[in-house]
């Protein structure tokens, strides 16, 4: 990417991983305008990004349990 030209959605899903740890659905909409997740990570991953989803339980407005994925990059262990 030159300085001219800016980020794609899947640059910017990278690097909010790197900066933040991971990344959610709800956070790439609120702070990337990200609206499809799923397909920037696929595309990541075909690029060769190891990536992680692994699945957390939080509580939605109501107060119910619910799950999200969080994608991470994956780290060599």
């Amino acid at each position: 990417m030159n300085e001219n030209t800016k980020p794609t959605q899947s640059e910017r899903v990278k690097r909010y991983m790197e900066e933040f740890g991971g990344i959610t659905q709800l956070d790439a909409i609120r702070d990337l305008g990200v609206l499809r997740l799923s397909a920037r990570i696929m595309e990541l991953k075909q690029s060769g990004l190891p990536i992680e989803g692994k699945f957390e339980k939080v509580k939605n407005r109501y107060g119910e349990d619910v799950q999200i994925k969080r994608y991470a990059i994956a780290v060599d262990q």
